[in-house]
This record gives structure tokens, sequence and C-alpha cells, in this order.
């Protein structure tokens, strides 16, 4: 076979820009991107793990317990309700990333109406996650947290911590003395939440732009749908990164 011939074969075959993992050039993009973004916060996780546990075995800065730091709910003041109200948020936005997936699904179809409908539950489920989190944030802050200062300590009195750890005998504390927490708790809290905080915000607000898109017939005159598939996409990925978020600093 001659040069000649085995360049005019590959042209043919590739069409001059043909994409050899058959995706489009905007959805290779964002996966691209969100691969990019994926070592970010496994940056900031891993951090927060060897920040975490290197307080596993301090005496006088223990890590805070989050089931006892995270514990409200609104309208239900003054009771104890561990982790609830995170995992309120986290169903919220698992529910958001199903509504995501049907409106995909229904762009698939070519069904302007179905994708415009749960376009709009995904973008409510959005705004009321970001709701919650402000109101989260709130109480935090309202508690004293800041992000150079943190006065969430151990629940039990100092005293008792030090007879579990096996010092009693070496740290003489009355019943009465807490001691504040670690500084990065605080401050891991909001800049982990806060960044994905951040990354839900702008999927609503591109979520936002697209179902305007929808409403006014955009993707329907180019025949698809595939900037909804590509809103889909960046969405999913929040809503797994919340997964580990939850995991890694409200469970462990």
């Amino acid at each position: 076979m001659s040069s000649h011939t085995a360049v005019a074969e590959t042209q043919t075959q590739w069409a001059g820009g043909r994409s050899p993992f058959n995706v489009s050039y905007g959805k290779l993009m964002m996966w691209i991107f969100l691969l990019s973004d994926a070592f970010t916060f496994s940056s900031l996780l891993v951090a927060y793990g060897a920040i975490r546990f290197s307080y596993s075995t301090d005496l006088f800065t223990p890590w805070p317990d989050p089931a006892q730091v995270f514990n409200h709910f609104p309208l239900a003041h003054g009771i104890h309700l561990p982790l609830l109200f995170v995992s309120l948020m986290t169903l919220i936005l698992i529910l958001s990333s199903v509504t995501m997936v049907l409106a995909v699904e229904a762009g698939a179809r070519m069904d302007k109406k179905a994708v415009g409908f749960y376009m709009l539950l995904t973008i409510v489920g959005g705004a009321m996650f970001l709701g919650c989190q402000a109101w989260e944030w709130t109480q935090f802050i309202g508690e004293g947290a800041r992000l150079d200062q943190n006065f969430f300590g151990f629940t039990a009195s100092a005293a008792e911590h030090a007879q579990q750890l096996g010092f009693g005998d070496k740290v003489h504390w009355t019943p009465a003395d807490r001691v504040p927490g670690p500084v990065p708790f605080a401050s891991l809290f909001f800049i982990v939440t806060g960044f994905h905080g951040f990354h839900v915000l702008s999927g609503v607000v591109f979520l936002i732009i697209i179902y305007l898109n929808v409403v006014f017939g955009t993707y329907e005159r180019r025949g698809h749908y595939e900037m909804v598939e590509k809103v889909g996409l960046y969405w999913h990925f929040v809503d797994l990164v919340w997964v580990f978020v939850f995991t890694f600093y409200y469970l462990i």
C-alpha cells in the first residue's frame, strides 16, 4: 500500500476530526474538567483526613464529635437530633440527581416539556440544598466558629476525657473545665463545605440558563439536548462529591 493511499484512507476514516472516544468535543472537555476538579476535592479530603487523625490522641485539643456539634434542626430547639439535618440535605441532593437523570432521559426522547419539568425540579432541589447549607452555616457561626477559632471541644468534661485516655493521675482538671477544639475543625468545615457549596451554586446557575434555553426551544431547533446531558454530568459529579464530604466530615 502506498503512502498516498494510506493517507487517503486515514482522512476518510477520521473525516478530519472524528473523535476516537465516540463522544462530542464538549462532553470530552466536561469529563476532563470533572477529572481535574476531582483532584482538587480529593486533595481537600486527604488533607482533612490527615489533620483529623493527627488530633485523635491529643489530650488538650481533642477533635469534636460531629454528631454532637451538628445536632440542630429548624423549629426543634433544644432537641438532640444528631446529623438529622445534614442527612436531609443529602437526601435533597440525591433526589435532585434523580430528577436530572429523568431530564437527560427526556432529552434523548426529544420531549421538551418533560425536560423542562425535570430540570425545574432539579433547580428547586439545588436551591433547597443551598438554603439548608446557609442555615447550617448560620448555626455554626452563631456558636462562635470562625476560620481562625473553634469553640467546639469534646462533649465530656476535660477530667473525664483525661481519665478515658489514661491521664487522669497526671492532669488535674475540674469537671467544669471545657477545652475548645482544634481550629482546623472549623476552618476545614468552611473551606470544604464552602467549596462544594460554590459548585452547587454554579450548577444551579448553569441549570437555570439551560432551562431557559429549553423553554425557548433552542435545543429543539438544534435537534438534540446534549447541553442537558453535559450539565447533568456536572450535577452528578457535585452530588457524588457531597457523598464523600458527608462521609469524611460528618460520619468519620
